[in-house]
């Protein structure tokens, strides 16, 4: 697919987890799912699903110095969460409380 930037003005091809500036090999971004980046930090380093779920949440929070509103599920916290299930695919997604996303898969349990 190829998708256009207003901010540079140049297109950008994906083609699977790469994003290039269209005609080149330049790298023009990511486009991997942050539930994979999970997957693979936990294959890569040995680490439990907590530490690497901490290290996608609460670390980058605590680094950008914004962790009173988010990287926890803390009282008073912006409430942005996901539901996984044991292969870490992403059942629901909620913002702000709200559920913004149900896969089927999860609509199937739930009315089981």
């Amino acid at each position: 697919a190829v998708v256009s930037t207003q901010s540079t003005g140049q297109s950008v091809t994906v083609t699977g987890k790469h994003a290039v500036i269209s005609g080149t090999d330049t790298l023009a971004g990511s486009v991997v799912t942050m539930n994979s980046c999970i997957q693979n930090f936990m294959k890569n380093s040995r680490c439990s699903l907590i530490e690497a779920v901490s290290c996608a949440t609460k670390h980058p929070a605590q680094l950008l110095k914004c962790e009173a509103l988010y990287g926890t599920l803390e009282f008073g916290t912006a409430a942005d969460f996901v539901i996984i299930d044991s292969d870490i695919n992403v059942l629901a997604t909620f913002i702000g409380g709200d559920c913004v996303f149900v896969s089927d898969k999860y609509i199937s349990v739930i009315k089981s």
